[in-house]
């Protein structure tokens, strides 16, 4: 088994162009053997590209579970194209790249099913509510209109139909007396920055698989585990 090293390399990926709309990270992070000892570690590199709406901002939120962050850069490519014309231009530019894994984070954008099946098991992305719950648009204000007592986030492979791809993990967390949309989004908020850097790991350690429509962690079916737990 493989582990994220705490020493993670980055790289980041083309200059900045003003004119788009979408932007990414393109992230290399270096993998270290359990069986390599301290004075002899020999490093995998396990390349990320993320994919969203707006630039992150600088800083480490992760928990520790990916260690490095990379530059927000824009693709002008894909600025004013719509539909399979995006599809297409977007599979081109991340396919320029050569990622193991993409990361949807807040892209805020449906994408087709030419683009969805060519990156089949590899394509995570990361809902605010306890899928199936509350998929779409306006998560928080959707479980306070409900009367939910219980809310939260769930990191999902992507498949073609919107919001309902195989679960990987959820955290929960309680729905209080006086919540609004914005306090009940910071809170789980806190809980997205911890469950999709974990979820990423897995996938970079190899353990995290998908096999037809199940979730394999560790070998076993994610949805024989408790999915709101952290198994080390």
């Amino acid at each position: 088994m493989r582990t994220m090293s705490r020493a993670a390399r980055c790289t980041s990926g083309a200059d900045a162009q003003r004119s788009a709309s979408r932007f990414f990270s393109s992230i290399q992070i270096s993998i270290a053997s359990d069986s390599a000892s301290s004075s002899d570690v020999t490093l995998q590199p396990f390349h990320v590209l993320f994919l969203f709406r707006q630039p992150i901002a600088p800083g480490d939120e992760s928990g520790g579970q990916v260690t490095c962050q990379g530059t927000a850069r824009r693709w002008a490519e894909l600025s004013g194209l719509e539909g399979a014309a995006f599809d297409a231009a977007l599979r081109e530019a991340v396919d320029r790249y050569a990622p193991d894994l993409v990361v949807l984070a807040g892209f805020m954008r449906l994408l087709g099913p030419a683009f969805i099946d060519h990156h089949s098991g590899r394509l995570l992305n990361i809902h605010p509510s306890l899928l199936p719950a509350f998929p779409g648009l306006r998560t928080h204000a959707r479980a306070l209109a409900a009367g939910a007592t219980v809310h939260g986030a769930t990191v999902h492979f992507v498949t073609r139909e919107t919001d309902a791809g195989p679960i990987v993990i959820q955290a929960a967390v309680p729905v209080r007396r006086g919540d609004t949309p914005d306090v009940l989004s910071a809170r789980v908020l806190k809980e997205e920055h911890r469950i999709y850097p974990l979820a990423i790991r897995w996938f970079a350690e190899g353990r995290l698989k998908l096999a037809g429509d199940r979730v394999l962690l560790d070998g076993a079916p994610r949805a024989d585990q408790d999915l709101t737990s952290a198994p080390e």
